[in-house]
């Protein structure tokens, strides 16, 4: 990065009023650290007036975001999970957008997909697909990590999730990359394109959905399946069909694949604590949650307030839009020690708020934390270390905090 951009994005030398921390190339830069510390710092409740999105309040400590998730009557999720506006003309609605009864309905017409037994008929797959996918990549060679471990693992994943056609997989890959990448968003995609790619969703998922109607939901543990059978989900419009399925494959993808290129590139960043789990793999259940925290995969999510509420002397006013920032939530230092620090065995390592609180929390936390812990077990059984080189190349966006390149070298035993 240019001395230029590091000086324009000095937070200390720009005014609190003038901060905008939902700016994605604040993300895309990895400059967004020192706005948080500032804010979390002097202004823990900040109000942003202008922004691409409108003008939106910042929470940014650990505890006051909890207060605000677990108080869902006042701080609303209809209209949406991101500080953008839906368009009118293009309304995808899917249940983290809705509030209880219909919110609690549909999410549990899938839940079933990740209950324990389900898992635990996954993991022997996910390990197989894990072990086949790092036998095939080269030593001593750079090559992509997110291209070729991180984004295949979790799209195979999601493939047996949807039961996809899985020589089509990588479609899920693009859609929801499509869906999280628009620049109504911030990102780099047209809108115009970003709606073609998600019709495109919508049109093969309708084609599944009409063949699934005809299964025994007894013998189908598909998320297609569950939600056409179920009599809660199965007259969904298409819009409220295919918001529901970019929620699940965005779910399913970004953040698992994310947390995956943020593991190795923490334990490049942070050596010693790869000698620590290379000398006792007891701790990859700890180093696990560590991951997920410290790359914080989602940056944020949006509410609405329905009602004026007062929180640390400010006060919120009926309509307005609040980002609880789950990026800054994670380093706060009153609540979290050394979080600046990759410390792989804390003693209270899923104290962490990359998952959400209350009724929102991801409901595949422990699906991720499976494909995570799998992957690592596969990784120190057959690899020495694996080199970082260079940066990464980081995705253009302030709500999925992820990697698009992260350039590696494997180095055997």
């Amino acid at each position: 990065m240019s001395e230029a951009v590091q000086l324009e994005r000095n937070p200390y030398a720009t005014p609190l009023e003038e901060f905008d921390v939902s700016d994605a190339k604040l993300f895309l830069e990895n400059t967004h650290w020192g706005y948080f510390e500032r804010l979390r710092k002097e202004d823990p409740v900040h109000y942003c007036k202008d922004s691409m999105f409108g003008p939106y309040w910042s929470i940014t400590k650990f505890n006051d975001i909890m207060e605000i998730e677990k108080n869902h009557e006042v701080f609303s999720s209809e209209g949406g999970i991101t500080l953008a506006d839906r368009p009118s003309d293009f309304n995808t609605v899917n249940f983290i957008s809705l509030d209880p009864p219909r919110h609690d309905i549909q999410r549990k017409a899938v839940t079933g997909v990740v209950a324990p037994m389900n898992l635990a008929k996954l993991e022997p797959i996910i390990r197989a697909r894990a072990a086949q996918i790092l036998d095939q990549l080269p030593i001593g060679e750079v090559f992509n990590w997110v291209e070729e471990v991180s984004i295949e693992l979790t799209t195979q994943m999601l493939a047996i999730l949807f039961d996809f056609p899985f020589e089509d997989r990588r479609k899920l890959t693009y859609w929801s990359d499509m869906a999280t990448s628009g620049e109504l968003n911030g990102g780099p995609t047209p809108e115009a394109d970003r709606r073609a790619a998600l019709l495109e969703c919508l049109e093969v998922f309708t084609g599944l959905w009409n063949e699934r109607v005809h299964r025994d939901p007894a013998e189908a543990i598909d998320l297609i399946t569950m939600m056409a059978h179920n009599p809660h989900t199965q007259d969904m419009d298409p819009m409220e069909y295919l918001g529901n399925l970019i929620l699940l494959i965005v779910g399913g993808n970004d953040t698992t694949r994310n947390s995956i290129s943020g593991g190795v590139y923490f334990m490049h960043q942070f050596p010693e604590e790869f000698e620590k789990v290379k000398n006792d793999r007891s701790l990859i259940p700890a180093m696990v949650p560590e991951i997920i925290r410290y790359q914080t995969p989602l940056a944020y999510m949006r509410r609405r307030a329905t009602q004026d509420y007062e929180i640390r002397g400010k006060t919120i006013k009926e309509g307005d839009k609040v980002a609880m920032w789950y990026v800054s939530a994670n380093r706060d230092e009153e609540v979290i020690d050394h979080p600046d620090q990759f410390i792989i065995d804390r003693k209270r390592p899923r104290h962490h708020m990359s998952f959400g609180f209350g009724i929102h929390r991801c409901m595949g936390n422990r699906l991720a934390e499976m494909q995570l812990r799998i992957i690592w077990e596969e990784i120190l059984k057959r690899f020495d270390h694996i080199e970082v080189t260079g940066e990464p190349e980081r995705i253009q966006s302030s709500f999925v905090k992820g990697y698009a390149t992260l350039n590696t070298i494997i180095h055997a035993k």
